[in-house]
């Protein structure tokens, strides 16, 4: 294995830009790379970002349309029914509070409105309902819609994509070898299986990530792969925010250079991804958020499902002061 000091971070854009993914060991020694080589890995992931984006990033907004009442055990998440977290709790949202959601995302200058739902997955009467929401926010704007609303089967995922909605988003969330740390009420390979039927739907898949839930570095590197693995044309990387009322409120493990460094990992593992920084990106980026655009392409706007995110308009002048564009609504 290549010490940390010996990695050639040129070697590793070399070889993501030819279209081969870096190998195991050079993954390691990214996650495990001194402080002083962060902005040489940051520059090196950036020649990737650059050649497959350009200097664009693209906004998505999140909306909550169904908050807890959740029936699975997932640690870290304050919807779960493990949580004791004061949160906001009901159930769908009507038509016209999607609506309402659709017109913020596009005055934030979001691309994509994401949709959330809490849950094992939808019922059939959701579904309809969510569908019947989902044409109506096509008729209205120009947004492309990400769905995510647990597992799914085949023939739910029909429906959607027969609605209009563009992708879904259903994360591995961490590696296979540590799924069972974080969930008993459903398995990895029940995230595989919705996956496979996103994909066979003709829908696009977004799927990432949870870091900083106790995983080792090894477990980073697994899910990076298995991302790769299922063809993520968008992968979304969060940082554990230690919630107050989950299993997993004391948990607080990563400094902003390790942030860093798992996102020029998912990079070079994941050279034509659309790699978008997800929640917690405030908590543990802190100042350092605009170095994390090196790699990374996409940001959510707004807030998350249960906590603040940044004002809008200090996310558009951070990407004003680093020089790059915003895909306009309607744009890929």
């Amino acid at each position: 294995m290549r010490t940390t000091r010996e990695l050639d971070c040129n070697i590793l854009a070399e070889r993501a830009l030819g279209g081969a993914p870096i190998r195991r060991t050079e993954a390691l020694a990214v996650l495990a790379a001194p402080d002083e080589a962060v902005l040489d890995l940051l520059a090196a992931a950036y020649r990737v970002r650059r050649a497959h984006f350009g200097n664009r990033v693209q906004l998505y907004y999140l909306v909550n349309a169904k908050s807890g009442l959740c029936p699975e055990d997932c640690q870290y998440c304050s919807q779960s029914k493990l949580s004791t977290a004061p949160i906001a709790r009901y159930p769908w949202m009507s038509r016209e509070q999607l609506l309402d959601g659709a017109a913020r995302a596009a005055a934030a200058g979001a691309t994509t409105y994401c949709m959330v739902a809490s849950g094992r997955g939808p019922t059939d009467r959701e579904l309809d309902a969510f569908c019947a929401s989902v044409r109506a926010v096509k008729a209205a704007h120009p947004l492309r819609i990400c769905a995510c609303l647990g597992l799914l089967t085949d023939e739910d995922a029909r429906r959607l994509k027969a609605a209009g909605v563009d992708r879904v988003n259903h994360n591995l969330n961490t590696a296979e070898a540590f799924h069972g740390e974080i969930c008993s009420t459903h398995t990895f390979a029940d995230r595989l299986r919705t996956l496979r039927a996103v994909r066979d739907a003709g829908l696009e898949t977004c799927s990432g990530g949870i870091l900083g839930m106790g995983e080792r570095h090894e477990d980073v590197v697994d899910l990076a792969f298995a991302l790769r693995e299922v063809g993520a044309e968008s992968i979304p990387v969060n940082f554990l925010i230690p919630i107050a009322g989950t299993p997993l409120a004391d948990v607080h493990r990563l400094t902003p250079r390790d942030c860093l460094r798992a996102l020029c990992l998912f990079r070079f593992v994941n050279p034509t991804s659309e790699l978008r920084i997800g929640g917690g990106r405030e908590v543990h980026l802190r100042t350092l958020q605009p170095l994390a655009l090196y790699a990374a392409n996409s940001i959510f706007v707004g807030d998350y499902l249960t906590t603040e995110g940044q004002a809008a308009s200090l996310d558009h002048q951070m990407l004003a002061d680093l020089g790059f564009a915003i895909v306009p609504c309607g744009e890929k």
